[in-house]
């Protein structure tokens, strides 16, 4: 083989392999907790070594808070604070919550840390239980029970 067609291919593979780890870095998207993205940006760099950084994607999974719910239709706002029992993050959202989103309801959300305060959700993911407990009876009672676990009430 000549040696510039040797060059050309090394060329090329070294321009793949970059855009390939480019593109594998960019999209990579942590998953946190309130507690530890809450120490990431209270806690100072050279104590924990990493900070938010503002407008780096970030998943961030918790329990919605009760009483943090705030929903303005008019303006498609939405504001609530996730919680993992230990901390709690503010999360500001623009759009429509998902139809199993709900306080006390667990919720993953995509995102960026703003450098307000805030955790800026692009996205908003409500998780569910697996689980489907059809009533054994068809009774008045059994009915009522299928309408409550649909419900969410025993949430």
């Amino acid at each position: 083989m000549k040696p510039k067609f040797l060059v050309g291919a090394l060329v090329i593979a070294v321009a793949l392999a970059y855009m390939i780890y480019a593109g594998v870095t960019q999209s990579a998207v942590y998953f946190v907790t309130p507690s530890e993205l809450g120490a990431m940006y209270f806690v100072t760099p050279s104590e924990l070594g990493a900070t938010p950084v503002a407008g780096k994607a970030y998943r961030l999974g918790g329990m919605v808070e009760r009483g943090s719910l705030r929903w303005e239709p008019h303006t498609l706002s939405l504001t609530f604070a996730l919680s993992d029992g230990r901390a709690a993050v503010p999360v500001r959202h623009t759009g429509a919550p998902p139809d199993l989103f709900g306080e006390g309801r667990g919720a993953v959300v995509e995102g960026s840390w703003s450098p307000e305060g805030y955790f800026r959700a692009t996205h908003i993911m409500a998780k569910h239980s697996e689980e489907y407990k059809a009533p054994h009876d068809t009774s008045q009672a059994g009915v009522k029970e299928l309408m409550r676990t649909l419900s969410g009430a025993d949430r």
